[in-house]
């Protein structure tokens, strides 16, 4: 039975469940990963696993989840994923060593890589064009949110428990998520019963695969190191090969006829953007509280809360301004603000205090209010009930790399900063190294040494790297008010009621047409 009125919007409430959970996965690693190597006996290579597992799995699923969500029921899967992410969370807090941690992880970003897109599916089904934008707000603040209470819970469960709680504050969260959806969400599929492609399947899950884990290792090793780059190309090929299959393949697993959409392609665009400025910033930001700031995680999450406070003042602005203003004109300002306070970022010095970081955190806030879902919203206006699951799969899909190109890149930047500025006479070669390979081994060497000023040069060479970085995210975000003003329509025929030229019971009909509604 289709969820009629108010009804929808409880059904997005327990979609939103379901993206906290992932949101919260993505930063509470981060926090427990020190203790996991004392308690697992990590060693470097075993850490980095346990963290890319996740996202390398993500990578190369997103794109067959959706369709497979399209043709078995997008309800079902939701539900079985969500299933299954609770199952894996707990495989993770009792993992008995390193081995079963990572294949849990493993797991987790297999049935993140489900959650992601058809919760976005399911929008085009339960809303209509001109509810979409005030839903996909939702649906983006509910992915937003868990970065920051990731490090905040993560910090405190840390400091009264063992290192596996931070994997159980899922377990609950999942639990009412799938009651909720169960009892909510109504199924819905395509009526075509889209074949799989598994050439297409094949091609796009190792070319995503390849440039995430090469995007990762320039990150970790730099860009000039051979099988970072060899991945990326070899990556890339075979998403060129990909696209070219997808445009002969009898049952594409992509429909790449979206891309002759001006709202999909340049939605898109703008949201890869979004998402490339944001995961730099929270690779960076947390590294500066730590290792400049001295902040613990519990106070590392609590220092990011400006940015959602913002984030969440804007989103509600944009969904009133909505109704009278054209969306690139709301994207435009959203990435305006984010460049703005990038820029008043990147003035942040060593000893700058907390209350300057705040005001500039809360501005960029509510500049990814105004930008992400509103450009995601206008992405999603060409996708039909038909067809919404692969349709946002692809979306996640560029998101996801945009967010690994946003940290290789930056993070390069960060670092490349932070080491031509380290003042490192009268250190010794293998001491030089340590502090040459990240601030936060720097400022752990500066303490043994008892050192103030290797230490005060060790905060400041990382200060002007963060700098560099937001200079070059503030360029990005001026790019993106550029490409939003010249590429996006004037009017939104689809969105947000402005200029609208189909009414609701056009869409309802479109929906009976072309849904199957248990």
């Amino acid at each position: 039975m289709k969820t009629p009125g108010a009804g929808r919007w409880w059904a997005l409430g327990a979609l939103a469940l379901s993206l906290l959970a992932v949101g919260l996965d993505l930063t509470v690693l981060n926090v427990a990963l020190p203790t996991m190597a004392v308690s697992l006996h990590a060693d470097t290579g075993a850490l980095q696993w346990i963290a890319d597992a996740y996202t390398l799995v993500l990578a190369a699923t997103l794109l067959p989840a959706g369709k497979l969500g399209d043709r078995f029921g997008r309800k079902k899967l939701l539900v079985g994923a969500l299933v299954v992410f609770g199952a894996a969370s707990l495989g993770c807090a009792y993992a008995p060593d390193t081995g079963t941690l990572i294949a849990a992880r493993a797991v987790l970003g297999l049935a993140a890589a489900f959650l992601m897109p058809l919760s976005m599916s399911v929008l085009a089904v339960l809303f209509t064009p001109a509810e979409r934008p005030r839903a996909m707000a939702v649906w983006a603040t509910a992915n937003s949110i868990g970065i920051p209470l990731g490090p905040i819970l993560g910090g405190w469960l840390l400091d009264h428990f063992w290192w596996g709680s931070v994997f159980l504050i899922n377990v609950p969260l999942v639990a009412i998520a799938v009651v909720a959806t169960v009892v909510l969400v109504p199924e819905s599929r395509s009526t075509t019963r889209p074949g799989i492609d598994v050439l297409g399947v094949l091609l796009s899950g190792v070319g995503l695969l390849g440039v995430t884990f090469g995007l990762i290792e320039a990150g970790e090793r730099g860009w000039g190191d051979l099988t970072a780059l060899g991945m990326i190309v070899g990556g890339a090929v075979l998403i060129a090969v990909f696209v070219r299959w997808q445009r002969r393949a009898a049952r594409p697993l992509a429909d790449l006829g979206l891309f002759r959409s001006r709202e999909f392609t340049w939605g898109a665009a703008l949201t890869t953007v979004v998402t490339f400025t944001m995961f730099g910033l929270l690779f960076a930001l947390p590294q500066y509280f730590q290792a400049v700031d001295g902040a613990n995680a519990l106070a590392t999450g609590l220092r990011l809360l400006p940015m959602i406070g913002g984030l969440l003042v804007g989103v509600r602005v944009a969904d009133r301004l909505a109704r009278t203003t054209a969306p690139r004109t709301i994207i435009a300002i959203g990435y305006v603000a984010i460049a703005v306070g990038l820029g008043i970022g990147a003035t942040t010095g060593a000893h700058t205090g907390y209350g300057f970081i705040a005001t500039w955190l809360s501005v960029i806030g509510f500049g990814f209010g105004f930008a992400m879902p509103t450009a995601m919203a206008v992405a999603m206006s060409p996708l039909t009930a038909e067809g919404s699951g692969a349709g946002s799969a692809l979306l996640m899909a560029l998101r996801q790399v945009g967010g690994a190109v946003g940290v290789a890149v930056l993070g390069t930047v960060v670092n490349g900063g932070y080491r031509s500025h380290l003042d490192l006479a009268g250190l010794s070669g293998s001491v030089a190294g340590s502090v040459r390979a990240s601030v936060n081994a720097g400022v752990q060497v500066a303490r043994a040494l008892h050192a103030p000023d290797l230490l005060a040069s060790v905060r400041s060479a990382f200060t002007h790297g963060m700098d560099g970085t937001l200079w070059v995210s503030c360029g990005v975000a001026a790019v993106g008010v550029v490409l939003a003003i010249v590429f996006l329509p004037r009017r939104s025929a689809t969105i947000g009621g402005h200029g609208a030229d189909r009414d609701d019971r056009g869409v309802d009909a479109e929906r009976t047409e072309r849904e199957v509604i248990a």
